[in-house]
């Protein structure tokens, strides 16, 4: 077999098989100004500056998601609105790998509509709507209603709500139970001042941990994912994209490192092991030292995947141990393995021999094995 022939087959089992992996993940999204103001000539960039900008900085981003924000972060609304509906077919064709995600005001609010409108014209360009202050006035019936709009445009557009107050949360698993949402924000700056909370840019994740386990808890029983909290610190370093093993970060971190980018990669880090599924950035030199703290490194995956061929070869996988470099293995330990390349394959980490062989492994277990592992597909 030629090895064109072997990669169209690997594609269409890929194809087959995205149901099952829940395809992927948010990982790390950009907040991108679509009009931005200079503090340097006290005004906003006008649509030819703003266009120029986003050839040479958005279209060369190493971000998964791009956020393009309508609602708090953006002055300067219509013009906005008139620079994405120009610019995002040709984001489209030219980064195809680039999630493009809308964030829209507060539903049924006058700005609202006019978001929906500019979603009309735009369908085919964008992937994600993210809603934000989602259920706080109307309940789950926001999601519901936004989604009968979407599904109707282009039913690939899926929903991100946003958890911006303790309403929210109440009625997270209504929000996420329908099957536009596959995953959900958790906006921690609005929900801190709903609650009354004072955070800090070091510690917000303690600070707001017992709301943020809830979140996780019911994005876990129904399936979704959870997106973390955005970084408000900006540092000067940004750390080079080559850098992939844990050592390389440190030793990184140490030598050129700040303050700022110490903090953000250990509160990636943190939410990498809380199993979040993605996280948001304001500062391009972020992006590439918080995709390193969530996507499993290529050692990291070298090794699961010696553990899952040890457990193959022993047909271990579904029942027994296996003694692998001196430690006991059983089946949750091979669960783990899974899910590491599991991971890497929804951060699009995952080479093409080694997602051949996850789909082998996953052909040889059952679907509720699979689900008790990955709850992130639609296995029923």
């Amino acid at each position: 077999m030629s090895k064109k022939l072997e990669l169209d087959s690997l594609e269409t089992i890929t194809e087959l098989n995205q149901d099952l992996l829940g395809g992927v993940w948010p990982g790390i999204q950009l907040y991108y100004p679509p009009i931005k103001y200079s503090s340097s000539l006290g005004a906003y960039e006008d649509m030819a500056a703003a266009s120029k900008r986003m050839k040479k900085h958005a279209h060369e981003t190493q971000a998964h998601t791009l956020i393009f924000d309508l609602e708090d972060g953006c002055r300067k609304k219509e013009m906005s609105r008139r620079l994405l509906e120009s610019e995002l077919p040709v984001l489209r064709k030219a980064r195809p790998d680039v999630t493009i995600a809308i964030r829209i005001n507060s539903f049924k609010t006058d700005e609202y509509e006019l978001d929906i409108k500019f979603i009309r014209n735009l369908a085919n360009c964008i992937d994600v709507v993210m809603l934000s202050k989602a259920g706080e006035v109307y309940g789950a019936e926001e999601i519901r209603d936004l989604s009968s709009i979407l599904t109707k445009l282009n039913p690939t557009i899926t929903i991100q709500p946003i958890i911006e107050h303790p309403k929210s949360l109440k009625i997270a698993s209504e929000l996420m139970a329908y099957h536009t949402v596959k995953h959900v924000v958790f906006g921690i700056h609005d929900f801190s001042k709903a609650m009354g909370i004072n955070i800090t840019p070091i510690g917000w994740i303690d600070e707001l941990l017992y709301f943020f386990n809830q979140l996780i808890f019911e994005a876990r029983v129904i399936g979704k994912g959870v997106i973390g909290g955005v970084e408000t610190l900006i540092g000067k370093c940004a750390m080079p994209s080559d850098f992939l093993e844990p050592h390389d970060v440190r030793r990184w971190l140490d030598l050129h490192g700040d303050d700022e980018s110490r903090i953000v990669y250990k509160h990636a880090v943190r939410e990498c092991e809380m199993g979040l599924t993605g996280k948001q950035v304001i500062h391009p030199g972020h992006i590439h030292i918080c995709k390193i703290a969530y996507t499993p490194s290529p050692t990291n995956v070298a090794l699961k995947i010696k553990i899952l061929k040890a457990a193959t070869e022993a047909d271990a996988l579904l029942g027994g141990a296996i003694k692998f470099q001196g430690e006991m293995l059983d089946p949750p330990m091979f669960g783990k393995a899974l899910q590491t390349l599991l991971r890497a394959h929804a951060l699009r980490a995952l080479k093409d021999e080694d997602i051949k062989f996850t789909l082998n492994v996953l052909n040889q277990l059952p679907k509720q094995v699979i689900k008790q592992n990955w709850p992130y597909g639609t296995v029923t």
